[in-house]
C-alpha cells in the first residue's frame, strides 16, 4: 500500500501505512491462547448449576473419577479453601467470588465442579457422571425487586443486594428545576448485552516446580491481571509469569477471565501438569461472566422555553448479576462526562449497583458510557419534541463552544479540547441532511415509517481509574501509568517493548510509528514485542481507550531519551555544545556545517563499543524506558465526588436514516454517517477500523442483542440463534468524516478512539427509530428496539382512535 502524507505535518504519524499486525493475521499466522499446545496438557469441562439459587447438599464424584482418562474432579469446597477470593471493585468484602461455587449457587450456569481429563471430550463425558444434589432456594431477577428492603438476598452475609449507592449533587440542581420554564421526566432502559468475540475465553497454565514459576497463556484484556492472580493463589508476584505475546481474538472489555485462569492455575499446580480450559459458546455466554450493563435510567430535565437546559437528574439502577468484579465501577465512568457535550451547569446523579440471580457483568466497551449517552441523547430529543424545536438547533444551542475549552463540568472534570459544532456540521453535510429530510418526508407521504437520528456524544479516553477511589474510598489508587522500553542494538536495529496483551488495537503499529517519528527512522524496520509479566514494565492494559495516549506517550518518552543520548554522543565527539548540533534522520551534525557529522551507525557503535568516546556520566549501551503517568491524574476525589477522571475527550456525531416496515416492525438502516474527532490519529486505518466495528456493535446493542432471562432465572439466549448479532445484511454502509482538534495534554495531540462508534451509535439509532414512530404517536426508550418490540408498538398505535398526520 502506498504511503500517504500525514495531514498533521508529521513524518509518520497520521500517514496511512500498512499496520505491523496485518501480515500475520492475513496469512493466518496469528498465535492465540488456543494454539498453545504443551506436552501432557490436560483439559477442563465444567459442571454448571441448573438453578439460579440453590444450596449444594452433596456432590458425588466417584463415577466420574472412574471414567478412563479422567485425572481429577475439583469441587468448590476444595478450591475455596486453597485460594483467596477474587477482587471486588467496591467495598463489599463479604461478597466473595471464587471460580467454583461452595455451598450456594447464585445463578443458573454458575460453575460447581471442574472435571479434568486427558481430552476435552472425556472431560465432557465425565461431567455427565457427576451427581450434585441441590436444594432450590428463592431467587430474583428483577433489579428493582432486588433493591427493595426485605428482598431475597443473593449474598445473605452482605445483608443487602445493593453493592453501591450514592447521590451526587453538583451545582444548584433544585433551584434550576424550580426556576425552569419546563420539566420532563421519563424512563429509559438499556438491555443486557455485551461484546461477543468469535474467540471465547481460553486459559492455559503450567507450573514449573523447579523454578517455582507459574506460566500463563490467556486471552486476556484486564488491568493488573498477574497481580490479582498471584494474590488469589497466595503466591509472590514474581512466581506468576503471564505471557502477553499471544493474540487475543477480540475483546472490547469482556476478556477478563480471572476466574478461568485461577481455576486452571490451581489445577496445574496440584496435578503437576499443564491444564487448559477453552470455553464452549454456552459456557461463555451463560457462565463466563461476560455480560454487559443492564441498566434502568430515570431521567429528569429542567429547561427553558428557548431550549436552554438548566439541569438534569439521572438515576441509574444497574443489575450486575450475582457477583461483583469491576462491574459496579461501570456506573462511575459516566461521572466523567455526566453532562455529555453540553453546557449543563447543574447535575444530580444517583447510581445504584444491585445484585440479582443472573450471570455476572463484566466490563464492556465504553465501560458504561454508551448506556448513559443513550439516555442523555433520548433526553435531548424529548426536550426538542416537547418544545416543538428542531433537534439540531437545540443541540447547537447547548453544545459547548470551541472557544470555551478547556471546559470544566459540574462533576469536576475538565474537557481538554473540542470543536463540536464543526464536527456536527461536517457530518450533516456528508449525510446530505436536507436530502435525508426530503427523503424521510416522501417516505412518510407514501405511508412508510421513516426517521432521522442524530447523536452528539463524548468518548472519555486515557482513563486513570479515578472511579475506583470515587466508588471505594478505601482504594486510594491515583495512577494508572503505562510504560515502554526502547532499545537500539549494535547493528542499529530498534526494538520497542511493552507489557500487555493486544486484542486488535494495533499496539505494534502504535509503538513503531511513534518511535519512528521521534527517532526519524522508518517504522517498518522497528520491531515491537510484548514482554511477559516478569520482564515487562508497568502497564494497566488497553482499557478505557487509553493506549494511543498512554502507550503512545510512553513510547515517545523512551524514544526521546534515546535521541537525547545520541545528541550527547554526537556533540561530544564533534567537539560541540549540544545546542550547536542538529539531529536529523538518526544522524547528528554541526548545525552551521552539516558536512561535519556522525551517522546513525557511528553513534550506535560508540554507545555499544567505544566507551572511550562516550561523554562523561553516560552509561554504555543504548536503551531507555519511560513510565508515563496519566495526564491530569494523580489526585483523589473531593468529598462531594468531584474528580478529574479522564484526561482526553473525543467527540462523535452520528447521523442515521431508518425506515421501519409498518407490517413487520423490521427496521432497516439506510444511511449512516459518523463525524469523529479523536485529535491526531496515529494510524487512521486503525482508528477507522475501530469505528466501523464500534458502529456495528452499536447496531447490535440498539436493535438485536440481549441476554434475556426467564422469570425462572434461566438464560434464554445462550446461542447465536437467540442472541442475535448483526451481520453484513444488517450493518449499513458507514461513512466516516474525520476532524482533528488536538489535545493539549498528549504528546502528539492524540486522544483515545477504541470505543468510537459504539458510544454514540445506539443513541442515534434510538433517535431515528423514535423519529420514525413519532407520526403514529408512539415511542420507545428501551434497547434492544427489536422487530417484535416495534411491531407491538405499531400495532398498539394503530389501535388508537386517532393518529397524527404523517405529513
Amino acid at each position: 500500500m502506498a504511503e500517504k502524507t500525514s495531514p498533521y505535518g508529521f513524518r509518520y504519524i497520521g500517514a496511512r501505512r500498512r499496520t505491523k499486525e496485518d501480515p500475520r493475521f492475513v496469512t493466518g499466522r496469528g498465535r492465540y491462547a488456543a494454539d498453545i499446545q504443551l506436552p501432557g496438557m490436560l483439559h477442563v469441562a465444567i459442571v454448571a448449576s441448573p438453578y439460579p439459587s440453590a444450596r449444594i447438599r452433596s456432590i458425588a464424584t466417584a463415577e466420574a473419577l472412574a471414567l478412563p482418562g479422567v485425572r481429577y474432579v475439583l469441587t468448590g469446597a476444595e478450591l475455596c479453601a486453597a485460594v483467596d477470593a477474587l477482587y471486588v471493585g467496591v467495598d463489599a468484602p463479604k461478597v466473595k467470588r471464587y471460580p467454583l461455587a461452595d455451598g450456594l449457587v447464585r445463578y443458573a450456569g454458575e460453575w460447581v465442579v471442574a472435571v479434568v481429563a486427558e481430552t476435552r471430550a472425556i472431560a465432557e463425558d465425565a461431567v455427565e457422571l457427576v451427581e450434585v444434589d441441590y436444594e432450590p432456594l428463592p431467587h430474583l431477577v428483577d433489579p428493582e425487586d432486588a433493591a427493595r428492603p426485605g428482598a431475597v438476598l443473593v449474598h445473605p452475609e452482605h445483608g443487602t443486594n445493593v453493592l453501591y449507592h450514592r447521590k451526587f449533587v453538583w451545582g444548584a440542581v433544585d433551584e434550576a428545576f424550580e426556576n425552569a420554564d419546563h420539566r420532563l421526566a421519563f424512563r429509559a432502559r438499556w438491555g443486557r448485552s455485551a461484546t461477543v468475540p468469535i474467540e471465547t475465553f481460553v486459559a492455559v497454565a503450567q507450573w514449573d516446580a523447579g523454578n517455582e514459576i507459574l506460566d500463563i497463556w490467556a486471552s486476556i484484556q484486564m488491568p493488573k491481571f498477574p497481580d490479582q492472580l498471584a494474590r488469589a493463589l497466595r503466591l509472590p508476584g514474581n512466581s506468576v509469569r503471564v505471557h502477553f505475546d499471544v493474540d487475543v481474538g477480540g475483546s472490547y472489555g469482556v476478556k477478563r477471565g480471572i476466574k478461568h485462569t485461577l481455576l486452571v492455575s490451581y489445577l496445574a499446580m496440584k496435578l503437576r501438569a499443564p491444564v487448559r480450559f477453552l470455553e464452549d459458546r454456552l459456557e461463555n455466554m451463560r457462565g463466563g461472566d461476560m455480560h454487559g450493563p443492564d441498566r434502568i435510567f430515570d431521567m429528569q430535565v429542567a429547561f427553558d422555553a428557548d431550549g436552554t437546559i438548566r439541569a438534569w437528574k439521572i438515576k441509574a439502577l444497574d443489575d450486575v448479576g450475582a457477583y461483583a468484579g469491576r462491574s459496579p465501577l461501570q456506573l462511575g465512568k459516566p461521572v466523567s462526562a455526566i453532562c455529555g457535550p453540553y453546557r449543563i451547569p447543574a447535575v444530580e446523579y444517583e447510581p445504584t449497583s444491585v445484585m440479582t440471580h443472573k450471570t455476572p457483568q463484566e466490563a464492556v466497551r465504553g465501560f458504561g458510557q454508551a448506556p448513559t449517552n443513550f439516555a442523555m441523547e433520548c433526553t435531548i430529543d424529548r426536550v426538542a419534541r416537547h418544545l416543538g424545536m428542531d433537534r439540531l438547533e437545540l443541540r447547537r444551542k447547548n453544545l459547548i463552544r470551541k472557544e470555551e475549552f478547556p471546559y470544566r463540568i459540574p462533576s469536576g472534570t475538565t474537557y481538554d479540547s473540542g470543536d463540536y459544532h464543526t464536527v456536527l456540521d461536517k457530518a450533516l453535510k456528508a449525510a446530505d441532511y436536507e436530502g435525508l429530510v426530503r427523503r424521510r418526508d416522501e417516505a412518510r407521504r407514501a405511508g412508510r415509517l421513516a426517521g432521522i437520528g442524530v447523536s452528539t456524544c463524548l468518548e472519555p479516553s486515557g482513563g486513570n481509574s479515578s472511579f475506583e477511589p470515587l466508588f471505594n474510598p478505601k482504594n486510594e489508587t491515583t495512577t494508572w501509568m503505562d510504560s515502554c522500553l526502547v532499545r537500539v542494538d549494535l547493528n542499529g536495529a530498534i526494538t520497542g517493548v511493552f507489557g500487555t496483551s493486544s486484542s486488535g488495537q494495533g499496539h505494534q503499529t502504535l509503538v513503531s510509528t511513534v518511535v519512528g517519528e521521534v527517532l526519524e527512522r522508518d517504522p517498518s524496520g522497528i520491531r515491537v514485542i510484548a514482554a511477559d509479566s516478569l520482564n515487562a514494565l508497568p502497564s494497566n492494559s488497553p482499557v478505557g481507550s487509553r493506549m494511543a495516549i498512554m502507550l503512545g506517550g510512553a513510547a515517545a518518552g523512551a524514544a526521546r531519551k534515546i535521541r537525547d543520548t545520541l545528541v550527547r554522543i554526537g556533540a561530544h565527539n564533534l567537539g560541540l555544545a549540544e545546542s550547536a548540533v542538529t539531529y536529523r534522520d538518526g544522524d547528528v551534525f554541526d548545525t552551521l556545517h552539516p558536512e561535519k557529522r556522525m551517522t546513525w551507525d557511528q553513534l550506535v557503535e560508540v554507545a555499544h563499543r567505544k566507551f572511550h568516546k562516550m561523554p562523561p556520566d553516560l552509561e554504555p549501551g543504548l536503551q531507555a524506558k519511560f513510565v508515563w503517568e496519566v495526564p491530569t491524574g494523580g489526585t483523589l476525589p473531593t468529598e462531594d465526588g468531584q474528580v478529574q477522571m479522564y484526561p482526553c475527550y473525543s467527540f462523535e456525531t452520528h447521523v442515521v436514516y431508518v425506515e421501519i416496515d409498518p407490517d413487520t416492525g423490521k427496521p432497516v438502516l439506510q444511511r449512516y454517517v459518523v463525524g469523529h474527532d479523536c485529535g491526531v490519529m496515529i494510524n487512521p486505518d486503525i482508528v477507522h477500523g475501530m469505528t466501523y466495528g464500534g458502529v456495528a456493535h452499536g447496531v447490535g446493542a440498539a436493535l438485536y442483542e440481549k441476554f434475556a432471562f426467564s422469570g425462572e432465572g434461566q438464560l434464554l439466549s445462550g446461542t447465536f440463534m437467540d442472541y442475535l448479532i448483526p451481520s453484513a445484511l444488517e450493518v449499513p454502509e458507514i461513512s466516516i468524516v474525520d476532524h482533528c482538534t488536538p489535545s493539549p495534554l498528549t504528546t502528539f495531540g492524540q486522544k483515545g478512539s477504541g470505543e468510537a462508534g459504539y458510544l454514540g451509535g445506539p443513541a442515534a439509532i434510538a433517535c431515528a427509530i423514535n423519529d420514525a414512530l413519532d407520526p403514529i404517536g408512539t415511542a420507545i426508550a428501551e434497547t434492544p428496539m427489536s422487530h417484535l418490540a416495534l411491531w407491538g408498538l405499531i400495532r398498539a398505535a394503530r389501535a388508537k382512535p386517532t393518529m397524527k398526520d404523517a405529513a
